[in-house]
């Protein structure tokens, strides 16, 4: 019976015929060398088989966990194969075998390559959202105003390239709107620099104040800030500058027109208007119409201002003998044009103001050049009237000396150059028959005079139209006397009533 368990147990040992029944046929003979007893034998024999199912035992759990394992594996790499497929956004992958067909390592083998495709074509999509992503994070967070970049993640549930394209688009969306707003940075950094340079400003120190990145030459590794709150202040700067700039412009252009108002009152020299000589406009600007750099410098205004303050003062001082000059000014005009002096009261409690120190000088300056032109327009109106009182006066003087002329004609015939005296007798004689029609026209323009500015037109005091009517009727007087002196003498000498009619006649006429 021992025999044939043993041949059995070595059967189900499954060990080669020559080992198993070599090792059984020596522990038999060394049994049977030793006398060991039957029932030890069976005992020991037992143990060996219990022994060899434990090892097989042992074995085939082995066995089943590696096929476990494959099947796992196997099951992972269809799922993650599968999950590969949907993240990526593709239906299907031509390197994946369409049948399992074979072993389970056969089968793993078979799918591993397209498993390890698809991952490394994951981690190179992966890399291209990761990209693409962290740049429209950092665009982002310049257009935000951000300091700090939030952390990029990835959705990898989603890596299609649908999701990659929108990606894109929105990177591109943001290039376009960073290229704007950079644009528009730079061409406020152009207007504060040409402001700055205008008014004598450090445009670095302008452009730090709104924002360090804005500095020229700023470190390239420095974020750029391109939000909306810089763009604001950059835009708010720019108008502060503008508005600082038409100030000061227009500061200087009241200056200018101050400082030259005082030079011309006060007679300044070009030797001391030298320093000053550049405030006009034309000579701020550059040969392409613009400001100069440094036109609007605020030194150079302030320095202007204290000119101004000081030739101020002084016109101050010399105030009545301005006020003395302007005056003169007005009376020569009167003394020209034969006018009396207009605003005599208003002068005069103008010089009391003056002595008082109680005055506006600017007020009382502009009051004096408001009655200087005033007069030099009055006298302007009566220049026709008086260039023919003019004429009149020189007419009557040639009158007087022909009347003295005939009234000693025999004196002049008999002196020396009396061919001379005689061509003047007949000029004066001339221009004496014109004085009723000059005087007739004199007193026509000096009518229509009077009536335009309702008053009177006085010549040295008198009123001219009088002076005018007066010498017209003592005109008529002198030429009845002289008819009546003709008469008398033609009486004198028995002249017959009808001759003497006759000569009336020719008389009056002539």
């Amino acid at each position: 019976m021992g025999s044939l368990r043993t041949a059995g147990t070595a059967q189900r040992l499954a060990l080669p015929e020559s080992s198993s029944t070599y090792l059984l046929q020596e522990l038999k003979m060394i049994w049977d060398e030793v006398g060991q007893e039957e029932n030890e034998r069976e005992r020991i024999l037992e143990e060996l088989e219990q022994e060899c199912q434990e090892v097989y035992r042992r074995k085939v759990n082995s066995a089943n966990m590696l096929r476990i394992q494959l099947h796992q594996s196997l099951a992972e790499s269809e799922a993650e194969f599968t999950n590969l497929l949907l993240s990526l956004g593709e239906r299907s992958f031509p390197g994946r075998p369409e049948k399992m067909n074979g072993t389970l390592k056969e089968q793993l083998n078979s799918i591993t390559p397209a498993l390890q495709e698809m991952q490394m074509k994951k981690e190179a999509r992966l890399k291209q959202f990761t990209e693409v992503q962290t740049e429209v994070q950092i665009i982002a967070s310049e257009i935000a105003g951000r300091s700090e970049n939030e952390v990029v993640t990835v959705n990898e549930d989603d890596l299609s390239l649908k999701k990659l394209e929108e990606h894109q688009s929105e990177l591109q969306r943001l290039k376009r709107e960073k290229g704007d707003r950079l644009c528009k940075v730079e061409e406020y950094k152009v207007l504060i620099c040409n402001f700055a340079k205008i008014m004598g400003m450090d445009p670095s120190n302008v452009l730090a104040s709104v924002h360090p990145s804005l500095l020229i030459g700023a470190n390239e590794q420095q974020k750029k800030n391109i939000s909306d709150d810089i763009l604001n202040k950059l835009n708010t700067m720019v108008q502060q500058l503008k508005e600082e700039k038409n100030h000061r412009l227009e500061k200087l252009h009241s200056l200018g027109k101050a400082l030259t108002n005082l030079w011309n009152i006060l007679d300044t020299t070009m030797e001391e208007r030298q320093p000053y000589g550049q405030i006009n406009i034309f000579s701020l600007t550059s040969a392409n119409g613009m400001l100069g750099p440094g036109s609007l410098r605020l030194e150079k205004i302030q320095q202007i201002e204290s000119e101004v303050h000081r030739l101020d003062q002084l016109k101050a001082s010399k105030m009545k003998e301005l006020f003395i000059k302007k005056k003169a000014e007005i009376e020569e005009i009167c003394k020209i044009s034969h006018m009396d002096v207009p605003y005599q009261t208003e002068m005069d409690n103008i010089m009391e103001l003056i002595m008082s120190g109680d005055v506006d000088h600017d007020n009382l300056l502009k009051t004096m050049d408001g009655y200087i032109y005033k007069t030099k327009e009055e006298a302007t109106s009566r220049k026709e009237i008086m260039d023919k009182v003019e004429k009149w006066i020189t007419s009557c003087d040639e009158e007087r000396w022909l009347e003295e002329y005939s009234r000693d004609e025999r004196r002049y015939s008999v002196s020396r150059g009396a061919h001379r005296h005689l061509k003047r007798a007949e000029r004066a004689r001339i221009i004496a028959n014109k004085i009723p029609g000059l005087v007739e026209l004199l007193i026509e323009k000096t009518e229509i005079w009077e009536h335009g500015r309702k008053k009177i037109f006085y010549y040295d005091e008198l009123p001219l139209l009088e002076m005018l009517k007066q010498y017209m009727l003592t005109l008529k007087e002198k030429e009845e006397e002289r008819c009546r002196q003709r008469v008398s003498s033609y009486c004198s000498i028995g002249v017959t009533g009808s001759c003497l009619i006759w000569l009336i006649t020719v008389l009056t006429f002539h």
